[in-house]
């Protein structure tokens, strides 16, 4: 089992990111990319990070900056903020890397990026999924993962107020 002390190695920036790729490439693996806020760590985050690792060698996980998700989520988001995120996203065994990104949606990530297979929850579409045409015109594909019911940092905000 990797040390804890490894746990902020997964942590890159857009910048330094393109390195290990490259290094991951050399080696032949197959990366995925999937993204999201992940405000307050669940299960339906869990295994939508847990089907979205099958799909290849490395995971490598998109998340939303603070001002991005206060721009998509409202003034009293984020909960948690993007540091304590993406250090509990580089605990978790399916994961390979975090990037943070500043824009409202990963595209530009995605297109530096350009993986070899791009993920998204089952309340997405093909065409509403950003990345999605540029992974597939680079020979990739875009796999949907089903919504587990009953799960959402929205959800357990308001269950939290009452």
């Amino acid at each position: 089992m990797q040390s804890a002390k490894y746990i902020g190695d997964k942590i890159f920036t857009i910048e330094s990111i393109q390195h290990q790729i490259n290094r991951w490439r050399l080696l032949n693996k197959k990366i995925v990319f999937t993204n999201g806020v992940f405000d307050i760590l669940h299960e339906g985050h869990i295994a939508s990070l847990t089907e979205a690792a099958t799909y290849g060698d490395v995971l490598i996980v998109g998340l939303n900056a603070d001002a991005s998700v206060k721009r998509l989520k409202g003034e009293t988001r984020p909960v948690n903020n993007q540091h304590s995120r993406a250090i509990l996203l580089s605990s978790l065994i399916m994961t390979d890397a975090i990037v943070v990104f500043e824009e409202d949606t990963p595209l530009d990530l995605i297109k530096s990026i350009l993986p070899d297979i791009l993920v998204k929850g089952g309340d997405y579409t093909v065409e509403q999924i950003a990345g999605a045409k540029e992974v597939i015109a680079n020979g990739g594909e875009v796999k949907i993962v089903p919504i587990v019911e009953g799960f959402s940092t929205t959800g357990i905000i308001e269950r939290m107020k009452k």
